[in-house]
């Protein structure tokens, strides 16, 4: 025998068509489509058809007995005698959900749908509970009577029932059936019965008594009145414990479900009507009527209707005079408008149902709200009211039985959009609403668990994991957008003829319904109420206007989640009771983080032996949850969505350059995370992934906090501050760990030391979980960073201890030897480069391996600097370790370039390192020239050296290529030239003999002369250099003037040596303009904001610098001058001179006499004697050369 649920969905049966049919009936289409989704009826039978004359008043053999034809049991199926249960729309929500809230219009019993198009017609009154959920009515019948009876009995809707004595009926009393309503319904039963039984077997049975007649079908229709609604507060403890539960009541048991399309309205219906099969058609519907009573309106529209939504085509009248058969009749469905006596207009049917679909949508707006429309027997008004609203006026929410039901489905509509939200986030708004419009129907006390899910789901809304950009093209919803349920609808301005909207007209005692409709005429008038969804702007999701605002949103709903699961959880006795409004202290006082970077290598040892063992599966909770229970598991997600969104807060903190904030959120995240894994038993891969990115986070921060250690006292602020919202997440997970596994890589320390070490044992323990959670190969790019984070801290690391060396270096007086302390800070400091060097080159970075060499090579500058003042200056010579270290640099330095290969890969670095190696052969020569190491070796060896770096130093000193740079490469090679050319005058000096090395060095230092002098040329902020390198020209020409013999040499040599004089015009130019400058600045008294140098007076001028160098310049003039009118006098008496020459003898007579009297006047400043030089040097030179 077949259950009444037993039968399997049958979709789009043979039996029961699934195509839809359009009518046109009269002229007026109306387009129909009916498809059904559930269907538990057994195949279809052929009706039996009654002989004449058959007595349906005697009740057939089979009368109310379960058949294998009949499926769900008698008269409970058969012939709509089953009354409709209060939650039938609920019973098939939670069956259709993917319908619900989205594409479906109305979900209702097919009884309640006819009723509501009846309405015009009718007189009788119409009782309505309508709830909306998304875009989606759902109506189930509101019976006045039973409930008032209930009322009477229980206590319970006594507030209704007042408020309907107060406004619609004073003298309210339960209207009794009649008899003849009871005796209709008990042959239309025992007639279905008569009608199903085709094989003859079951004869009538004479009746014993009437009460058997009558009695059941009376009594079971009373008691499923009675028995179908549940009391307010008898929720079963299954839908509390599993939100997914249906409960008595709230029963899909419709025969079939049907998606009925009528012209643009989707309506989910659940009927009952008995379908047979009928030999010319696949299905008929069976009715019975008397032949006394003819066919009105309203039954027209009934069977019209019912065939419509079955998509039945042909209907069967059995007529009868009192309960004797008559005839039978077949009828087309769109022939029944047409019927006489019962003629009615498709159309205006269609007209009123998008009426009151308009009507319901516009005016039930809130979700979770319950509302009545009302029709009172015999009236044409129609009312609405928000039931919820007056009932809010009582103390307990729960008086209203609708409460969870509804919760219950906004809860599974939700549930159901969410696990598609990736494919649409513009239902994130709608999703939103939903959940928050079940949390406020919902009680935390009676349903904990549906309301840490709803805001776990809540939470999950707001995407954390999103790349950063503006949060607003994340949700592309206005701020109020009134179309988040309603995107196909155009919203339409309120007009007159909408007025009846409005209840100002109304007369005082109306002033509690929502909405009117004055005459039910009005329904019939096409597009009288059109479609306006005033949805409040609260349905859109919320635009965050950051990441900051977004993760508080996201953090509110985990609290409340947490709430919801820790009052849910019995309290241990031993538990210490949080106080809320105590502060957890997030400094915690550790003997071990005094110890320095030694004891972290303890803690991180215990942190990773404790990683492990989360792996072999252990797990506590001091709360006492039950691994499994529905607070264990909804526990482990708030607390991972809160780790989550505190590592986003973090991040974003950081960008902000909050580092204090940003410590403290790593922290919470952390914290939370420690609680996951004292929870959960084995980690799976992604949280690890994450816990990895947090700890890299961490040392991130740590190593900013490192960085600006000025700016500690406002970190520590950012840092101590905590919310009450942190302060009561933390309580939560203190209920389950003591959050101190991360204690160690969270804490503010002032120790720049310490914070380092911390950073860099994060960076350690991230790649410690990647090594062994065998997460490397899966996630290369995590792989690679925490790598380069390594490299990066290390690098640090180094630096800092090689700092640390240099500082102890320039302290250290006393004592000339290179200290312990040094030798140690530079093993430390090379191990942190070596060690770095090695990550960079795992990962083939070379540019970054390039600087860590490059630092490496600064590291062994600076032991060879210690090395240098170790002897002290008396007798300094170049020792061997200088020597080494330098030459270990240079090999560092030539490692790094190799490592780069080409400029191209990173022209920054490779010009950094090129400028670094020219520097180090630089400083080798420079030594090696200044303080030569003769007791060790030959001063012809030293040369060849010192000459061999400088000439590397200038191979790597690029002064072609434009860059911030290139002024210091060419003042270097500047000197490197001047060096060079100043090295072999001085060989000149000294040698004697070889006189083919003399000739070399002397063509060498001239070379090398007037390259320096090109490049201090070049140079704009150089003249004293310029100058000396002039001066030692003139010297040069002097000293070769000195073996000179002839006088034509001599003159020769000698006008050499004016015209390089002549030449430093520029040198003296650029002096005065400083000096003019200066005096400028001094004679107007500008203020510091006004008094700005020149652009060319990048360097100030070294007075005492100039003032020596211009005492040599004019007794070097006054000496040539002197010695050409010497020379040019002699060879004019002796041969008669040219005219050049006397020309130029009279010059430099009058400019001799000038620079005597110049040079005697001791009251001349620096400037005038300047601006004198150069009025002399234009005369000696009048010329365009001269003033090049």
């Amino acid at each position: 025998m077949e259950e009444p649920g037993a039968a399997a969905p049958l979709r789009g049966d043979a039996e029961e068509p699934k195509q839809g049919s359009v009518l046109f009936l009269g002229g007026n289409e109306v387009k129909s489509s009916a498809v059904v989704k559930y269907s538990s009826a057994p195949p279809q039978a052929a009706f039996a058809r009654l002989q004449e004359k058959t007595d349906l008043k005697l009740p057939p053999a089979n009368w109310l007995r379960e058949s294998a034809k009949l499926g769900p049991a008698g008269t409970t199926i058969l012939g709509n005698s089953k009354k409709s249960k209060p939650f039938s729309s609920f019973g098939m929500a939670y069956d259709f959900i993917d319908s619900v809230g989205n594409d479906v219009d109305v979900v209702s019993d097919s009884e309640n749908i006819k009723k509501l198009l009846k309405i015009p017609y009718s007189k009788s009154h119409v009782s309505m509970a309508v709830h909306r959920i998304g875009r989606t009515l759902l109506l189930d019948e509101l019976d006045i009577q039973e409930l008032f009876m209930r009322s009477s009995q229980t206590g319970d809707w006594t507030w209704l029932k007042e408020f309907y004595q107060r406004l619609i009926d004073q003298k309210w009393q339960r209207k009794k059936k009649s008899k003849e309503h009871w005796y209709q319904k008990a042959i239309l039963s025992k007639f279905l019965y008569y009608s199903i039984n085709g094989d003859g077997a079951a004869q009538p049975v004479p009746s014993t008594s009437k009460q058997h007649q009558e009695g059941p079908v009376a009594g079971e229709s009373d008691e499923a009145g009675r028995a179908s609604w549940p009391a307010p507060f008898e929720m079963p403890s299954s839908l509390s414990e599993d939100p997914g539960a249906s409960n008595q009541g709230l029963k899909n048991d419709f025969v079939r479900n049907i998606l009925w399309t009528f012209e643009d309205i989707h309506m989910l219906v659940g009927s009952n009507m008995p379908i047979f099969g009928g030999g010319r058609y696949p299905a008929v519907s069976l009715r019975l009527r008397d032949n006394n009573k003819p066919i009105n309106v309203l039954t027209g529209i009934d069977y019209w209707l019912d065939n419509l939504i079955c998509n039945v085509p042909e209907l069967v009248m059995c007529f009868h005079v009192n309960g004797i058969v008559q005839k039978y009749e077949m009828i087309k469905t769109e022939d029944i408008p047409n019927l006489e006596n019962s003629n009615f207009s498709t159309k205006v049917i269609k007209d009123i149902a998008q009426n009151i679909l308009s009507f319901l949508k516009s005016n039930c707006t809130k979700e979770g709200h319950t509302y009545w429309l009302f029709k009172a027997s015999g009236s044409d008004i129609v009312k609405l009211y928000d039931l919820t609203t007056l009932c809010e006026e009582t103390e307990d929410k729960y008086q209203n039985p609708f409460t969870m039901p509804v919760a219950i489905l906004l809860y599974k509509v939700a549930c159901n959009m969410m696990l598609k939200k990736n494919q649409n986030k513009k239902h994130y708004g709608t999703i939103r609403t939903l959940l928050l419009n079940c949390l406020k129907l919902l009680d935390n006390g009676r349903h904990p668990q549906i309301i840490a899910s709803a805001n776990y789901m809540l939470s999950e809304l707001f995407q954390l994991d999103e790349p950063k950009k503006e949060d607003s093209t994340d949700f592309p919803i206005n701020g109020n957008s009134d179309e988040s349920y309603s995107e196909e609808e155009e919203e339409m301005p309120d007009s007159d003829e909408n007025g009846s909207y409005s209840n100002s007209s109304d007369p005082p005692d109306d002033n509690k319904a929502v909405a009117i409709i004055k005459s039910v005429g009005e329904l019939s008038v096409p597009e009288k109420y059109k479609s306006v969804h005033r949805i409040r702007p609260s349905c859109a999701f919320p635009v965050c206007h950051g990441t900051e605002e977004r993760c508080r949103l996201v953090l509110n709903h985990v609290l409340e989640g947490l709430k919801s699961v820790d009052s849910s959880v019995k309290k241990e006795g031993d538990l210490p009771a949080a106080d809320p409004s105590t502060p957890i202290p997030l400094k915690y006082e550790d003997e071990s983080t005094s110890g320095g970077p030694e004891c972290l290598e303890k803690q991180m040892a215990l942190f990773l032996d404790k990683m492990g063992s989360f792996q072999k599966g252990k797990h506590s909770s001091q709360s006492g949850m039950i691994p499994g229970s529905w607070q264990y598991k909804m526990k482990l997600q708030l607390i991972l969505k809160s780790s989550k969104a505190y590592y986003v807060l973090s991040d974003a903190a950081m960008i902000l350059q909050k580092y204090g904030r940003a410590l403290r959120y790593i922290k919470l995240a952390l914290q939370c995370h420690d609680t996951y894994c004292c929870l959960c038993g084995s980690l799976l891969p992604e949280v690890l992934l994450f816990l990895c990115q947090c700890l890299t986070l961490c040392g991130d921060i740590q190593l900013m906090l490192a960085q600006h250690a000025n700016n500690r006292a406002a970190y520590l602020e950012e840092y101590n501050y905590q919310t009450k919202e942190d302060q009561e997440i933390l309580h939560s997970l203190h209920r389950e760990s003591r959050c101190q596994v991360f204690a160690w890589a969270t804490d503010l320390s002032t120790d720049l030391e310490y914070q380092l070490s911390v950073s860099c044992k994060c960076y350690e323990a991230a790649y410690e979980i990647l090594l062994f959670s065998n997460l490397k190969k899966e996630n290369p790019e995590q792989h690679i960073q925490v790598l380069k984070r390594m490299g990066n801290i290390r690098n640090e690391i180094g630096v800092f201890y090689m700092n640390q060396a240099a500082a102890v270096q320039t302290e250290r007086v006393v004592s000339k030897t290179v200290s312990m302390t040094e030798q140690q800070l530079w093993k430390k400091s090379f191990s942190c480069f070596e060690e770095g060097i090695q990550n960079f080159e795992s990962i083939d970075d070379a540019t970054n391996a390039a600087l860590l060499l490059c630092n490496t090579g600064r590291l062994m500058r600076i032991c060879a600097q210690a090395h240098c003042a170790a002897e002290g200056d008396f007798k300094r010579e170049f020792s061997p370790e200088e020597a080494l270290y330098y030459n270990k640099a240079v090999d560092y330095y030539l490692k790094a370039l190799r490592s780069l290969g080409k400029r191209d890969v990173h022209p920054a670095v490779w010009d950094s390192v090129n400028w670094e190696l020219s520097t180090t052969y630089f400083t080798m020569a420079t030594l090696q020239q200044d303080y030569a190491p003769l007791s060790r070796k030959a001063q012809e060896q030293i040369e060849k050296e010192v000459s061999e770096a400088m000439m590397k130093s200038l191979k790597h000193c690029d002064v072609d290529t434009v860059c911030e740079r290139q002024p210091l490469c060419q003042y270097r090679a500047a000197t490197i030239h001047h060096r060079l050319a100043s090295m072999y005058h001085s060989c000149l000096r000294n040698q004697v003999g070889d006189e083919h090395l003399r000739k070399q060095h002397r063509v060498l230092a001239e070379l090398h002369y007037s390259k320096a002098v090109r490049f201090f040329q070049l140079l704009r902020d150089a003249p004293c250099e310029f100058l000396r390198v002039q001066l030692e020209r003139v010297a040069f020409a002097e000293f070769q003037m000195a073996s000179q013999n002839s006088s034509a040499g001599k003159l020769k040599t000698l006008f050499g040596a004016l015209d390089i004089m002549t030449k430093t015009k520029c040198a003296f130019q650029l002096i005065r303009k400083e000096l003019m400058a200066e005096s400028e600045q001094i004679s107007k008294d500008k203020s510091p904001a006004e008094s700005v140098a020149p652009s060319d007076s990048s360097v100030g001028l070294n007075k005492e610098e100039v003032l020596k160098l211009l005492s040599i310049f004019e007794s070097r003039m006054s000496f040539l001058l002197l010695q050409s009118i010497k020379l040019l006098t002699s060879s004019k008496k002796k041969l008669g001179g040219t005219n050049e020459e006397e020309v130029a003898l009279k010059t430099n007579k009058q400019v001799y006499s000038l620079l005597l009297r110049a040079t005697a006047n001791k009251g001349l400043t620096l400037l005038e004697r300047t601006e004198l030089l150069l009025g002399l040097l234009a005369q000696l030179d009048p010329g365009p050369e001269g003033s090049q």
